[in-house]
């Protein structure tokens, strides 16, 4: 197996294998992408790793999956960790890409493949963070306004603040009608899972129902983490993940707290043993995303057998 590691940039590819000191550089776009398969093709055997660089990423991912190259894509911090565990310490873009080359290398199968998601996915995706860049454009200006005491400002940051909630709500209308023919029953099946969530994972969740339940819950960040050394047991803690899946699946659990019969009594019995509210809050979450896992599943193979 050779291992390729890609450092993205806005303008570059700065391409490394695994065991080559030499690199290769090609531009981020159409022509610079089609140049990186050219390149591929005379490899056999590629794994290629690639770090989650604001999107910029997208387009290598895309291009290599349509022709059937395995890559994977990491969030920064696990590529700066490895690094510093390698004593990589210097940071350019080619050295990035080494390590990058080093970690699909030495992880191996402990890494999971980038499927190319369907059209309608991606496009749903898009909407859904046009939405929730606009719930946070919001949210700042509400804050602004707060701290304004002059009537022609908050006038001007009203008059925003009025346009800004109309656009979320012409993007929720929208949303509402693209998750239609694709929300099944099994996404419905809890009280608590709004339009939002529903989108969400749709578009940013596609391994929902096609993993097991521990699997689910690292990928989306709501597995505990263990924190012991010796006698001393730590204070366990979630991380990692996908953060915006966990911040619609935490005001989910808030609602399902209250009305959801299978989450409801769970969550009272957590009190109940002394746990803290934000302690039984995140076992709700994980209860959450196991129960619509567990659905889904059941869901899909059912409909397989038919």
């Amino acid at each position: 197996m050779i291992g390729i590691g890609i450092d993205v940039s806005k303008d570059w590819l700065d391409v490394a294998v695994h065991g080559e000191e030499p690199t290769q550089r090609f531009s981020n776009d159409a022509a610079g992408l089609a140049g990186l398969v050219r390149w591929l093709k005379g490899r056999r055997s590629v794994r290629v790793l690639v770090e989650a660089s604001g999107r910029y990423e997208q387009g290598v991912l895309d291009a290599l999956c349509e022709k059937g190259v395995w890559v994977c894509r990491l969030n920064a911090r696990q590529v700066r960790d490895f690094a510093k565990a390698t004593n990589r310490l210097a940071k350019t873009d080619a050295v990035d890409a080494k390590v990058l080359a080093h970690m699909v290398v030495a992880l191996g199968e402990q890494l999971r493949r980038h499927e190319l998601p369907d059209p309608w996915r991606t496009q749903l995706r898009a909407w859904v963070q046009r939405r929730r860049h606009v719930v946070g454009r919001i949210q700042q200006e509400k804050q602004q306004l707060a701290g304004v005491s002059e009537a022609v400002l908050r006038a001007h940051i009203e008059a925003l603040i009025s346009l800004l909630v109309k656009e979320k709500q012409a993007l929720e209308r929208e949303i509402r009608q693209r998750i239609k023919a694709h929300a099944t029953a099994a996404l419905s099946s809890l009280k608590g899972i709004g339009t939002v969530m529903k989108a969400t994972l749709l578009a940013q969740l596609p391994e929902l129902g096609l993993l097991d339940r521990k699997a689910i819950a690292q990928l989306v960040g709501v597995a505990p983490l263990n924190d012991d050394s010796g006698g001393r047991r730590g204070y366990r803690r979630i991380g990692g993940g996908r953060a915006s899946v966990r911040e619609v699946l935490y005001m989910a659990a808030v609602v399902a707290v209250r009305w959801e019969p299978s989450i409801k009594p769970f969550y009272e019995r957590l009190r109940a043993a002394g746990k803290p509210a934000k302690v039984a809050l995140v076992a709700c979450m994980r209860k959450l995303l196991t129960i619509l896992n567990a659905r889904l599943r059941d869901e899909r193979r059912a409909l397989a057998v038919q």
